[in-house]
C-alpha cells in the first residue's frame, strides 16, 4: 500500500491540529515552520509533487513534531522554563 504523503501546507495544518491537542489550542504550527524542521534536520520530503515540491510522510511529520514540540511549547507559555 502506498504511504500518504503531504504538502508543506497540509503537513503544517495537520502539525498545527496536534500542537493545538496538547496546548489548548495556544500553539500553531506555520508553513515556514515546516521549512526550519527540514533545514534543521528533523524532517526530510518523502517525494515531490508534480510542480517539484517536497511532499513528507505522516510519521515523518510526526517524529518532527514532537522532537520540536517542547521548544514550541515553552514558547507560548506551557511546560517548563
Amino acid at each position: 500500500m502506498a504511504e500518504d504523503l503531504y504538502t508543506g501546507a497540509q503537513a503544517a495544518e495537520l502539525a498545527t491540529r496536534w500542537r493545538r491537542s496538547l496546548s489548548a489550542d495556544a500553539a500553531h504550527v506555520s508553513r515556514p515552520a515546516i521549512c526550519n524542521w527540514v533545514t534543521r534536520g528533523h524532517l526530510q520530503a518523502a517525494g515531490l509533487d508534480a510542480r517539484g515540491r517536497p511532499l513528507y510522510a505522516l510519521v515523518d511529520l510526526a517524529r518532527a513534531e514532537r522532537a520540536t514540540r517542547p521548544r514550541a511549547l515553552r514558547l507560548v507559555g506551557i511546560g517548563a522554563p
